[in-house]
């Protein structure tokens, strides 16, 4: 049988092997994640501890586990397949623990209330002291050491887990991606920090941090360490990259429209916290570039405001919308979506993994959430 990809070129038949459906991949991440917690939070000091198990559960409750997907995939993509899957599976797993540490400290630092619809790991720490009779006037100090002693927590507990998977020889293979991973994140974050309050108009130094603090954690090296556990090879990395890169910005571009113009029912947080932290994103800069003179004054009155009002929200983002900053960032989503499906077409990998990817990769694009 002859299958030809979107430019009219033959690309592999496809295999009779199928990949397991993403939604058993994640139950099975899933059920992981909770003997694993389970162990750890029985093994704890005592019951003064339970707040942060309890709280990390909540967390960890309803994720897209994108980074586990990919992980399997990449595995399948390196020609992983007859292996002990449950070895991967726990890799995979380990890395949503790394996500939950980011997503964790990344709250603490911008302050936020909700994450996926419920409290931040900070807030809900807060509220758990308050209703453990300690003083309410020190809950928000509280809440906020707790939460970074958390993250670092759930760090630890990502590292435990992924030593329970892969063997020595695998291991010393992921190791240096898991570095690269780590470091790469921190420095983004490190970016985003030094740059939220002063909004600019320069794109490129926006999609820098989106690079480092989004794009490679959640796609690329997630995809790369899957493929490193089945001992693939330089081409099938540099075809993870490829992918990987393009599909990552387009994955936070989508984020960023959703924090602007996103219904807070489906996405979980409110409407409007990066224009109030003052967010060095893409869409900001783009606006910048193309509002008036009148509509700039605007926004560098009102992004970084943290009690902006929700009508003056609203004007900023009739500013964005009519500066076509929403346009041009939709079009950016679509070109890196189609730039990455593109590698697919020649990337050295199973026909089944590739078509996987290819659903990741409309998941990751198209959502509202």
């Amino acid at each position: 049988m002859t299958v030809l990809d979107q430019t009219g070129k033959r690309r592999p038949a496809p295999s009779t092997t199928a990949l397991p459906d993403p939604s058993a991949l994640r139950d099975e991440v899933d059920a992981i994640l909770a003997d694993f917690l389970a162990q750890r939070a029985q093994a704890a000091p005592g019951p003064e501890m339970t707040p942060l198990f309890t709280t990390l559960s909540s967390l960890l409750d309803g994720g897209k586990r994108l980074r586990a997907l990919l992980c399997v995939e990449g595995w399948y993509a390196g020609g992983g397949g007859s292996g002990d899957r449950d070895r991967v599976l726990r890799v995979a797993a380990s890395l949503e623990l790394f996500h939950a540490f980011a997503l964790i400290h990344d709250d603490v630092m911008d302050g936020s209330d909700l994450r996926r619809g419920r409290p931040t790991a900070h807030r809900a720490l807060a509220t758990a002291y308050i209703a453990d009779g300690r003083p309410p006037h020190r809950a928000t100090a509280h809440g906020l050491a707790a939460g970074l002693l958390l993250g670092d927590l759930v760090l630890t507990l990502s590292d435990d887990l992924i030593r329970t998977g892969p063997g020595a020889e695998a291991m010393w293979r992921i190791q240096p991606l898991l570095e690269t991973m780590r470091s790469q994140l921190v420095y983004g974050q490190y970016l985003d920090l030094v740059a939220t309050g002063r909004p600019c108009d320069d794109v490129e130094a926006a999609l820098r941090i989106v690079r480092y603090k989004t794009a490679s954690y959640t796609v690329e090296w997630p995809l790369r360490i899957g493929a490193a556990l089945a001992g693939a090879g330089p081409d099938v990395h540099s075809a993870c990259s490829e992918f990987a890169i393009p599909l990552g910005e387009a994955f936070q571009l989508r984020d960023d429209l959703l924090g602007v113009f996103g219904d807070p029912s489906k996405t979980g947080k409110p409407v409007g916290d990066d224009i109030r932290e003052g967010k060095a994103t893409v869409l900001m800069a783009l606006a910048l570039q193309s509002a008036s003179a009148a509509d700039k004054r605007l926004l560098r009155t009102a992004v970084g405001n943290p009690d902006l009002s929700d009508e003056d929200f609203g004007r900023v983002r009739d500013v964005i919308e009519h500066s076509g900053a929403r346009r041009q960032v939709e079009t950016m989503i679509t070109a890196r979506r189609h730039a990455a499906l593109t590698v697919l077409d020649r990337a050295p990998f199973p026909f089944p993994a590739a078509e996987a990817l290819r659903e990741i990769a409309g998941i990751a694009t198209v959502r509202q959430s």
